[in-house]
């Protein structure tokens, strides 16, 4: 099972694991991870599940979608790095990946 580091904006981490397949935004929610709302459950239609992904594994995800560049607009302070979690699924290549949560989802 991949592993992920959620990086709180006061600077502690939470490493979790997750099964294949599953969405970043469902293995936090799972885990009671704060700041990750995911308000629509994963339905593409909020941006409450925003995070930063570490620079250095913007190049291992799969390209941002419409729906997802859409609904980033609607984030809290986007950045270049910035991803909606609902929209990466967990998988063998994304063991390790580091994300930082935003101060804010609203």
């Amino acid at each position: 099972m991949p592993q992920v580091e959620f990086k709180s904006p006061d600077g502690d981490s939470t490493v979790l694991q997750g099964e294949d397949g599953f969405s970043l935004m469902e293995v936090a929610v799972q885990n009671g991870v704060d700041g990750i709302d995911a308000d629509c459950g994963g339905a593409l239609t909020c941006a409450t599940c925003h995070v930063y992904v570490d620079p250095e594994w913007l190049d291992r995800l799969p390209p941002i979608e419409t729906g997802e560049a859409d609904m980033l607009e609607f984030a809290v302070e986007p950045r270049g790095n910035s991803r909606l979690s609902c929209q990466i699924r967990l998988s063998a290549a994304l063991d390790g990946l580091i994300v930082e949560i935003p101060v804010s989802q609203h």
